[in-house]
């Protein structure tokens, strides 16, 4: 079975917002077509307390229970099925979707019979690379949807590099009109 992972489409990474990846809203579009595709479609959002250490590397931004913290109000989220929060605590930065403390995201894909991942989201250089390490860690297939994704790019070539280091772990890159 194959499933979508929506990473972190918030609208603090998003244009205009306290973190925001360049262009991060143009991959909305892209995931909302994708959605229809896939018969389960999971979602992580950032939802750091208002005090964490993660603040000391970057701006203050997905704070639980704010506006920065929603969906991005064009991502249709009545197509996901089941929101995994990552960064709760006061000491954990939560880049990976599997790091999430409501649930535990690999036993929800196993329990249901997932075998390949679809990995689309913000931001490729740390959220998305992260959550597709681990996705191949754990066993799944893992897809990269390249043009459903987007790098913060706090190097020029970060995005990059996280593809490269992803494609050498084993993801597979597909774009969205090119899926089976």
């Amino acid at each position: 079975m194959k499933a979508l992972l929506v990473v972190d489409v918030q609208n603090d990474f998003c244009p205009g917002g306290s973190l925001a990846v360049p262009w991060g809203d143009k991959v909305v579009p892209v995931i909302n077509e994708l959605m229809k595709q896939f018969p389960l479609v999971v979602a992580s959002k950032d939802w750091h307390p208002r005090q964490t250490i993660h603040f000391q590397k970057w701006p203050v931004h997905c704070v639980h229970n704010t506006k920065g913290a929603e969906f991005h109000p064009a991502l249709v989220s009545e197509g996901i099925q089941q929101v995994f929060l990552k960064g709760t605590g006061n000491r954990d930065d939560g880049y990976s979707a599997y790091e999430a403390t409501n649930l535990d995201l690999r036993q929800f894909l196993k329990e249901r019979g997932v075998t390949e991942l679809y990995v689309t989201g913000l931001a490729t250089d740390y959220c998305v690379r992260a959550s597709a390490l681990d996705s191949i860690k754990h066993g799944f297939k893992t897809f990269v949807v390249t043009d459903a994704v987007a790098a913060v790019n706090v190097l020029p070539d970060d995005g990059t590099k996280a593809l490269d280091e992803l494609r050498s772990a084993g993801a597979t890159f597909v774009t969205s009109g090119n899926l089976q």
